[in-house]
C-alpha cells in the first residue's frame, strides 16, 4: 500500500483516522493540535480527550472525528526536543509506531499523520522526517494500510 508524503491540511483529508500531534494532558493547544481541535469541534473534542487524559510521551489514544472528514483522531504526545540526547528519537518512533497500531488494531486502511514535534515542539524537521519515514516504511514491511504523512 501507498505511502505518501503530501503538503494538505490535515483538517481535510478523508482517512479512517488522522494523527494529533498532542500535549499530554490531551488538551487543546496551538498548530496543528488547535486546527485539528477547532475543524472537529472543539467542545466535543475535549470532552471526548478529558475522559483518556493524561498519557505518555509516544502513547496513543483514539477518539471521534466528529465534524472531520476522518472517522477518527489518534492522538500521540511527541517529546519536547532538547538537544537529541535525551531519547527524543526514540519517543518520537513510539509516536508512529503506537499510532499505527492502534489503526491497525481498529482495522483501519488509511491514516494521515503530520510530522510530529517538528513544531512548536522544537524537533528538527529533517531529523523528524528521517524517524516518522523509518518508523512508517518498517510498518509497512509487515502490514498493509495506506498512509499520509502532511507537511
Amino acid at each position: 500500500m501507498p505511502f505518501l508524503i503530501i503538503q494538505q491540511d490535515i483538517t481535510k483529508i478523508k482517512t479512517d483516522a488522522i494523527v494529533n500531534a498532542a500535549n499530554t494532558a490531551l488538551r487543546m493547544g496551538g498548530g496543528v493540535c488547535g486546527a485539528i481541535f477547532r475543524a472537529a469541534g472543539a467542545a466535543e473534542l475535549q470532552a471526548a480527550c478529558d475522559k483518556l487524559a493524561p498519557i505518555q510521551t509516544g502513547d496513543a489514544v483514539i477518539t471521534p472525528g466528529f465534524r472531520l472528514p476522518a472517522k477518527y483522531i489518534i492522538h500521540t504526545a511527541g517529546p519536547i526536543y532538547r538537544d537529541g540526547k535525551h531519547g527524543e528519537a526514540m519517543q518520537l518512533r513510539s509516536c508512529y509506531s503506537n499510532s499505527l497500531n492502534l489503526a491497525l488494531k481498529n482495522g483501519f486502511k488509511s491514516i494521515a499523520f503530520p510530522l510530529i514535534s517538528a513544531g512548536i515542539y522544537g524537533y528538527p524537521k529533517k531529523e523528524a522526517l528521517s524517524v516518522a519515514t523509518s518508523a512508517i516504511q518498517d510498518f509497512l514491511a509487515e502490514n498493509e494500510m495506506e498512509i499520509y504523512l502532511t507537511e
